[in-house]
Parts: C-alpha cells; structure tokens; sequence
C-alpha cells in the first residue's frame, strides 16, 4: 500500500454498482470504507458481505441536506483523517419529485450532496498524506445545461433534462473545489461510460428490461468502470483537477468546465444552502 498507516475511505452511493464494487476493492486492499447510503436493507448485506470491522455503513438520504450534514457530523467524529472520497449517488426520477427541504430531488441528490460532502470534508482530506475526491458523473459530456432562471426545475421537469443539469454541476463542481478549497486534495471529474451498474433499478419495466439487454451487449463491466477509481484512491493525479471521459483525459477548457460559470453556480448553491 505505501503508507504506514491504513487509508480510511468514504463512498457516498456505495452499496449498489460501481460504489459498493469500490468498497469492496478498497476493502481488499486493506482500507478502512464509510459507505453512505439510503437503504438500511442494503447496509446490512453489504456490511455481512464485508465481514470486516474496516467497514463501516452510515444510512442517510443525501437529497436531504440536514441528513447529509449529519453523516460529515458523524466521520468528523470517527475519523482524524480522509484519504479518499468516492462520490456516486445519484437516483433517476421520472417525476418531478421535492425533498421534505424544498429542493428538486435530482439536484439535490446528484449534485448538493456532492458539494456539501466535497467541501465539509475537506479539513479531514487536508489531514491526509495524498487525499483524493473522484467525482463520478459525466464531464466531458455537453449535452445539457444548468437552468439559471430555475435551477429546482419547477417549471420545465424532465428526468433527462434532470440527470443532465446535475451532471453539469458536478463539471461546475470541480472546477469550484478547485479554485475556492484551498485544499490539497486532488479532485478527479470522471465519466465511466455506459456501465453495467444500476440499470436494474430504473422504476419503468420497459425501460429496465430495455437498458439490461444493451447492457448486456455493449456496456462495461463493473470491474473495468471502477479499476481506474481504485487505482487513482492508491495514487491520486498530481494536478489539483483531473477529468477523465472513460480512458481519455478532458480539455479543462471544455465549455462545460467554465470557470466563471463555475464561479456563479458555486454562489447559488452556496446561498441556497445557507437557507436550509
């Protein structure tokens, strides 16, 4: 492994595809995982498949902003540092659902929780030798775009118009981490490709059986879609943001990665939290 002592890993989203195969690599390896997720049902098989005190699972529903302040409450507590910092939850809506907060679900679960678990970590990855966030998304993607005049979507839902803003903020994300942390952790913006991760799950019976068959076909195995997320929890990039669409590295002045867009979202996001 290199260090003296073990890592101590956190993955948001870790009980179901790429995020539940990472804790289990990083398991392997030795590591102490946090994983954070929605159904206690799952923590439990997961942590008896893990039969290891390493392991950790904190139940929390990260579209809610005060339950995800409650999980940094709880590793703040537990742990002196953060090596790395896996984020993966994300949830398709085909409708417009509200959090009991007032915020538009997708958006508060793909890409609030990221950002406040991204930030209010950020001391603990600072206390760690070479800390690292992998954000897991879809940069280098421009399909779609944050909706200014109505970020919560109230006006114009769509679960595609959803999923692809949110992915857009997390682009934005990156780039903001980036610039106003001052941290020395490395953030890595990672699109993995169609995975065979999560198709399953997908409430429409005709869309699931429709996206299990092309996965079956044409989507990556779980295995190749995290290898290079646990490879960079071992040895994070050297440059303060990375972004990776599959294998190949993304332009960092992608239309999608503006920093003054990046700037202006991180505002929003920053005032809107100070509501809640």
């Amino acid at each position: 492994m290199g260090d003296q002592r073990s890592r101590t890993v956190v993955i948001s989203g870790g009980t179901d595809g790429m995020g539940k195969a990472t804790a289990l690599a990083r398991l392997a390896a030795g590591d102490h995982v946090v994983v954070i997720g929605s159904s206690e049902a799952k923590g439990l098989a997961l942590t008896e498949q893990a039969a290891t005190e390493r392991f950790t699972f904190l139940r929390a529903d990260l579209s809610s902003m005060s339950e995800t302040r409650g999980v940094l409450d709880e590793i703040t507590a537990r742990y002196d540092a953060v090596d790395a910092l896996g984020l993966f939850a994300n949830r398709i809506n085909p409708k417009r659902r509200e959090t009991p907060e007032g915020l538009e679900s997708t958006f508060a679960l793909y890409y609030l929780s990221r950002y406040v678990l991204s930030f209010g970590l950020s001391t603990l990855l600072d206390a760690a030798d070479t800390p690292v966030i992998i954000n897991v998304a879809g940069v280098g993607k421009t399909a779609g775009e944050i909706e200014w005049d109505d970020p919560q979507l109230t006006r114009r839902y769509g679960r595609v118009k959803a999923q692809l803003q949110a992915g857009r903020a997390n682009d934005l994300l990156g780039v903001a981490f980036a610039e106003r942390a001052n941290s020395k952790a490395r953030y890595v913006l990672y699109h993995p490709g169609f995975t065979r991760s999560g198709v399953t799950n997908l409430p429409n019976p005709v869309m699931r059986a429709m996206l299990a068959g092309l996965g079956r076909l044409f989507a990556r195995p779980v295995a190749d879609a995290v290898a290079p997320v646990i490879e960079w929890m071992e040895r994070p990039p050297s440059a303060p943001l990375s972004a990776i669409d599959k294998e190949s590295p993304v332009d960092l002045s992608l239309k999608t990665l503006d920093p003054k867009d990046a700037a202006r979202l991180a505002d929003y996001t920053e005032k809107l939290l100070a509501g809640l």
